[in-house]
């Protein structure tokens, strides 16, 4: 049996929790997702307690099981706490504003991208004196914030030789030598 799929959800208080056949539907103070269940498995929800079961031990059953019970905990967690990425931009000269749903990056090349976010996902730019520029997303959807991450992270990756572009806090850049004098 699958380890992440057999370890029981206990529902929080504040969260609306309702599975009609193969979809759930969870709903909090932060907002409502839903999600379709596909192939041979069965959710249930008795007293509070989400249980995630496969019918059979068919190499497909037992990929989904687990897939399905991270993805209904990660909508639960999402409504109730939500999700934060933050991102740096490293280089000379790389700006990052935001105006609503807008995003303005400066990555170094001829014009400014301005990059159009979904309305589930709420941005805050900052920039301090000696600091690099960050960027903060913030959601409910797991699923999308790491997508628009990715999407933003994309449009300047960071280089091995400088380490300059957009990256993750945290993240560590494999730096590779420069030209060897001969």
């Amino acid at each position: 049996m699958s380890r992440i799929g057999k370890e029981p959800i206990v529902v929080p208080e504040g969260i609306e929790l309702t599975v009609e056949g193969k979809e759930v539907r969870v709903k909090g103070k932060l907002g409502e997702l839903k999600e379709t269940i596909k192939g041979n498995v069965e959710i249930k929800l008795e007293d509070g307690v989400l249980t995630v079961t496969r019918g059979s031990d068919h190499k497909d059953d037992r990929a989904m099981h687990g897939l399905y019970r991270s993805l209904v905990n990660n909508m639960i967690v999402g409504v109730s706490e939500g999700y934060k990425k933050d991102m740096e931009l490293v280089g000379v000269g790389f700006r990052a504003t935001s105006t609503g749903q807008q995003l303005d990056l400066s990555l170094g090349y001829s014009h400014n991208i301005i990059f159009q976010l979904p309305e589930e996902i709420t941005v805050v730019t900052t920039s301090e004196r000696g600091q690099n520029p960050t960027i903060s997303l913030t959601s409910y959807d797991k699923q999308l914030l790491g997508q628009v991450a990715a999407k933003i992270r994309s449009m300047r990756k960071p280089e091995p030789y400088k380490g300059k572009g957009v990256r993750f806090v945290g993240e560590e850049i494999r730096r590779k030598a420069g030209k060897s004098a001969g």
